[in-house]
């Protein structure tokens, strides 16, 4: 019966099936989805080499021990076996919850990266209307000059800001003592080293947040500001309820990227103070290359590192809920 199935079946039947299968699959190459997945494939590959391998590697690298995590967590880890206390993975986490310097780096990051944030936001906004305010003719040559401090590779601009810090020839110090001031320790005492990373930073990332609010502010209608006007409204309640509404989600997302890059900070602290006097200035990078690379202790020090992922995420998780609150609401 098989036999005589196939047999009657006509000779050229297998050539429409081949014929529709070629057409579905031309069909499927030509879609836009399948266009934009091959274009966007060479990035995709990089991100999952360079980003999601390193992360899960850095996971793994943190369950290891050394001997000097192994020995404190064998110490406070006395109501388990030895045989099993020394293989449970969190014993460089419950390390590193043991130490001051540990809170001490968890705070100064915290400090450094919402106090830069806020400033590098309020200048930005305040350049970006200044800026707005100028003619469009000398716009152009004032963008170019105000992005100058965030062209700079940030490496080489600290190293100016180094020199100008620098203890014996402070430009700085040298400006003081014309007023009769006395030399500040700029990177000698902790709260002007603190002070001085920050300063560094603001001045480096200022002008992101400056180019980012300037195309926001090209993009509210000037109807608004007519009809704010009009309803008898001053120039700072212009402000509070026709420009900032606007620019939220512009506001949200750079401060959201900006909070990031700031938190994960590394040239500008080693370069400027290399986390002293004292590790008081030292971030999470810092420190954990600090321990992990030139304390030859890997493992701790891909454990402080990954301490920065829960609090961004929180951060993160805080500011993207906010604008979809308002998107919904919109």
């Amino acid at each position: 019966m098989v036999d005589a199935a196939l047999s009657s079946s006509p000779p050229g039947s297998a050539r429409p099936r081949t014929t529709a299968r070629a057409s579905g699959l031309r069909k499927f190459m030509q879609r836009k989805s399948t266009i934009a997945f091959f274009m966007a494939l060479p990035l995709i590959v990089l991100i999952l080499l360079l980003v999601v391998y390193p992360a899960f590697y850095a996971i793994y690298l943190s369950t290891l021990r050394k001997s000097m995590t192994s020995v404190a967590w064998m110490r406070n880890c006395k109501w388990l076996p030895e045989a099993v206390c020394g293989y449970i993975p969190f014993g460089n986490i419950q390390f590193l919850f043991t130490r001051e310097t540990f809170w001490m780096v968890v705070g100064q990051s915290c400090l450094f990266a919402i106090s830069a944030v806020i400033f590098k936001a309020l200048i930005g906004f305040i350049v970006a209307h200044f800026v707005h305010n100028i003619p469009a003719k000398g716009q152009r040559k004032w963008r170019g000059m105000l992005l100058i401090p965030w062209v700079i590779p940030p490496a080489m601009s600290t190293l100016a800001w180094l020199w100008l810090f620098d203890p014996s020839y402070s430009a700085f110090n040298y400006t003081l003592s014309l007023f009769g001031a006395g030399p500040i320790p700029w990177t000698g005492n902790a709260n002007w080293a603190r002070f001085s990373v920050i300063l560094v930073n603001i001045w480096y990332g200022a002008p992101f947040f400056m180019i980012m609010y300037l195309a926001a502010l090209k993009s509210v209608p000037e109807q608004l500001y007519e009809a704010a006007a009009i309803d008898g409204a001053n120039w700072w309640q212009r402000i509070w309820y026709v420009t900032l509404p606007m620019m939220r989600n512009i506001i949200a997302i750079t401060t959201l990227f900006s909070l990031i890059v700031t938190f994960a900070n590394f040239d500008i602290v080693r370069i400027l103070t290399a986390g002293g006097p004292l590790d008081q200035t030292h971030l999470f990078a810092t420190w954990a290359f600090r321990i992990g690379i030139e304390g030859s202790d890997i493992p701790l020090g891909a454990s402080v590192s990954l301490f920065m992922v829960p609090i961004l995420a929180v951060a993160a998780i805080f500011i993207l809920r906010d604008i979809t609150k308002r998107g919904n609401e919109a």
